[in-house]
């Protein structure tokens, strides 16, 4: 399971702040953090970037090289910023992301091709979300063919199905499961991720760690590669390492039907009845581990 840490974010104000006025410490501070939790790579979100976009960029990776040798997923919608990236770190660097219609793939198939790096293949499409797993299954599909096309690797591809919110996209939550396992079947040699933390948006803030574990262990048992985490989230990591075997089985007995309910733990009460909400076998609430 490739990890790739996602806290070096513009969308935090504090880093915000520290990206304009160019301060190196609260960056590196998170660099390090983030290393020391175990991720495979860095993921710079530095978003679109529109005013000094490659400026940025190239301050950026300098800062991170400063105190980081973790490859690197550069992820801004400003093509220059993210050509500058690319320029840097060649072919170590990892692209998030490509969306998959023919104008993105026109503009950014020719970086890959040039410096020979992974990229992430949004399954956003020209008509927006997908709405089921098939629909998601006959974008990864387009997109594989634009790929044969241009001569690239199978392997250079993670397919990011786009979680969304199982708050307000319960049904949405159940679809990126199925197409995972639909993915192994249709598109075998190539690879997923997903941005995790989305799962839990809109979920009070003690428990989304708790629903973002019990997906990523729901995912892995479909046949996830990857995933986009929060770095400081040391339970996560742990599992996705397959330090912790016996939340992974709880999950999978009890959708299943073969856990004896009456021998839980609190703990593994609270995996289960998780679980049951992210698999849309129980309706979303706040409560849900009251119910």
């Amino acid at each position: 399971m490739m990890l790739i840490g996602e806290n070096l974010n513009v969308m935090n104000k504090k880093l915000s702040a520290a990206m304009k006025e160019r301060r190196k410490e609260p960056i590196q501070q998170l660099v390090v953090l983030s290393q020391q939790a175990g991720v495979d790579y860095l993921d710079l979100n530095i978003g679109p970037a529109r005013k000094d976009g490659p400026k940025l960029m190239e301050w950026l990776i300098t800062t991170v090289r400063e105190v980081s040798s973790l490859p690197l997923s550069l992820d801004t919608t400003n093509t220059e910023a993210l050509r500058t990236g690319l320029e840097m770190e060649g072919s170590r660097a990892l692209i998030n992301s490509i969306q998959a219609t023919a104008e993105r793939v026109e503009q950014l198939f020719p970086l890959v091709q040039k410096y020979r790096c992974r990229f992430i293949a949004l399954l956003l499409g020209k008509e927006g979300m997908p709405r089921d797993a098939n629909e998601r299954g006959a974008l990864a599909a387009e997109m594989a063919a634009w790929v044969d096309q241009a001569g690239l690797p199978h392997e250079y591809v993670y397919f990011d199905p786009i979680v969304l919110p199982v708050a307000f996209q319960q049904d949405q939550v159940v679809a990126v499961m199925e197409f995972m396992r639909m993915l192994k079947e249709i598109l075998p040699d190539f690879k997923s991720t997903c941005g995790l933390s989305n799962v839990s948006n809109g979920v009070p803030d003690s428990l989304r760690p708790l629903v973002n574990q019990t997906y990523l262990a729901m995912l892995m048992d479909c046949g996830l590669d990857s995933a986009i985490v929060d770095a400081l989230d040391s339970e996560l990591v742990a599992l996705a390492r397959g330090q912790r075997p016996e939340v992974n089985r709880t999950i999978k007995e009890s959708l299943t039907g073969q856990l004896d309910a009456a021998t839980l733990t609190e703990e593994k009460r609270r995996f289960t009845k998780t679980a049951e909400v992210l698999s849309g076998r129980s309706i979303y609430s706040h409560s849900w581990l009251k119910v």
